[in-house]
């Protein structure tokens, strides 16, 4: 981020010397992570005080996931250079500004391709955290704003697009794919828990052995008689997630999680890890929520799912959300409890992620005699 910064000035102090002094002059407005934070000017600094500010600079940045805020980091670096490119300042924040910049991103007039409405809905809530961060408010309710948005989404508001949903039988599929030697117990772990869970991907990378293991956990696992209890620290806040015993080992979920941990001799940090280059040894490094996309689409591949279509198009159908969407879709229990499973606020999230149901088992119809 701070060579992001320095690159954005470099040019700057080359092409657009008027913009540099107004956007720099407060450096200090111009940090989004928490690095602003300091001691107002009137109170005199003392090493008690200087350390909580260190630690308000800490819960600062932990007040969104890593994820979000390297994408809302983007989003204003993409937004100054559009501005240093048509000659306007981003800061102070302009509703009139940001409406002709929704505007470019929708039409694609420039040399980037226009952007989907969910993108760009998504860049405006990034700069309106962006310009709070810098000590600005970014009404997103402006007129200049709601009014462009608004005919955007008329004009060009699409389906959205949902991928592929991970069945009961592509898991098994999958899982057969993978060997028993030490990466092999890990991955196999990694496809039944987030399955049987419903987890997201950085959910299922985030988990340690224990509570309070380790600084950057997002929750940790209790094994149990009759299955494991998932404590998880989500985007919706913490919830537990109860993952039931199979009904045999080759594809039970926290059967593969107990060979994994004892193989690999994990008993305290991260449980999900790397494996050096032999695969015989774990490693102490976290995996990166990515191995988990990456692990999906792998054995997506190697299972043969989807073999009627071409790899570039099977590979596009698959991501970390297909295991969410395959539980929705597989469980053939009461919505509500698939509900809880994936932590949704509303039956209607979870409707979005059921690829295969009955949607006509409650007919209205039939029911006022019709």
């Amino acid at each position: 981020m701070e060579q992001e910064r320095q690159s954005e000035n470099t040019e700057k102090s080359s092409s657009e010397p008027p913009i540099e002094s107004s956007v720099n002059k407060d450096d200090e407005r111009d940090r989004p992570d928490g690095e602003a934070l300091s001691l107002p000017s009137f109170v005199a600094g003392s090493g008690t005080l200087d350390r909580l500010v260190d630690t308000a600079r800490d819960y600062a940045r932990a007040a969104a996931s890593e994820n979000t805020l390297k994408a809302y980091s983007k989003d204003w670096a993409h937004f100054a250079r559009w501005c240093r490119m048509k000659g306007a300042e981003p800061l102070p924040p302009s509703p009139e500004l940001i409406g002709l910049y929704l505007a470019d991103l929708a039409s694609g007039s420039g040399p980037s391709p226009a952007l989907s409405v969910s993108t760009i809905d998504r860049r405006l809530s990034g700069l309106v955290w962006n310009y709070a961060q810098r000590g600005f408010s970014l009404d997103r309710k402006n007129r200049h704003i709601t009014t462009v948005l608004a005919g955007i989404k008329r004009k060009h508001a699409r389906p959205p697009v949902q991928k592929e949903a991970i069945l009961a039988e592509d898991i098994l599929a999958m899982v057969a794919t993978l060997s028993y030697d030490l990466r092999g117990l890990r991955d196999r772990a990694i496809l039944l828990i987030g399955y049987a869970g419903g987890l997201r991907r950085s959910e299922i990378v985030s988990l340690d052995v224990h509570k309070d293991d380790t600084p950057d956990s997002g929750g940790w696992i209790e094994i149990l008689e009759k299955g494991a209890l998932l404590t998880l620290n989500a985007k919706t806040g913490w919830r537990e997630v109860e993952i039931g015993r199979g009904s045999k080992d080759q594809t039970c979920p926290v059967h593969a999680l107990e060979q994994w941990l004892h193989f690999a001799k994990i008993d305290f940090g991260p449980i999900f890890v790397g494996t050096s280059r032999d695969g015989k040894r774990a490693s102490e490094t976290r995996l990166n929520d990515k191995h988990v996309a990456r692990l999906i689409k792998r054995t997506v591949l190697d299972a043969g799912i989807r073999s009627e279509l071409t790899e570039k198009e099977r590979l596009a159908l698959f991501s970390g959300h297909s295991l969410r969407a395959g539980l929705a879709s597989s469980a053939e229990v009461d919505e509500r409890y698939v509900q809880k499973q994936l932590g949704h606020a509303s039956a209607e999230m979870t409707r979005r992620y059921q690829r295969r149901r009955d949607r006509f088992r409650v007919n209205l119809t039939k029911a006022v005699g019709l």
